[in-house]
């Protein structure tokens, strides 16, 4: 498994941002089929603010802009990020070209260094 970590703001509208909520209580069929086809297994969005942060986890075959690239392909998809983006901006860190900036892992209770001793 592979996981994603990603940030992205809402505009800084509050109708905006519960229409963006009510969205993600409804996510279209083919949107969902389509991010599993790509090999994403599981995604989890958070909300502070504007500020959102993306966790998605996946399989370890997927490779992050062949993947991409395949779901965002698909013309339902395109209507469905074409919609969220009437809501959204690019965070300020986000790369050239990079809408959900990847953030960088800097801590994973699971590393070998964090784990329990084996004889506890």
């Amino acid at each position: 498994m592979k996981t994603y970590g990603m940030t992205l703001l809402l505009q800084d509208d509050p109708e905006k941002i519960e229409a963006y909520k009510r969205y993600h209580q409804a996510v279209w069929p083919e949107v969902l089929a389509q991010l599993r086809a790509a090999g994403i297994t599981g995604m989890q969005i958070y909300l502070l603010g504007r500020r959102m942060f993306m966790h998605m986890t996946t399989t370890d075959d997927f490779d992050f802009e062949r993947d991409m690239a395949r779901y965002n392909a698909h013309p339902r998809v395109q209507e469905w990020e074409r919609l969220m983006r009437t809501m959204q901006e690019r965070a300020p860190e986000a790369r050239e070209g990079e809408w959900w900036a990847r953030m960088e892992l800097v801590f994973d209770m699971d590393w070998p260094q964090h784990r329990p001793p084996a004889n506890a």
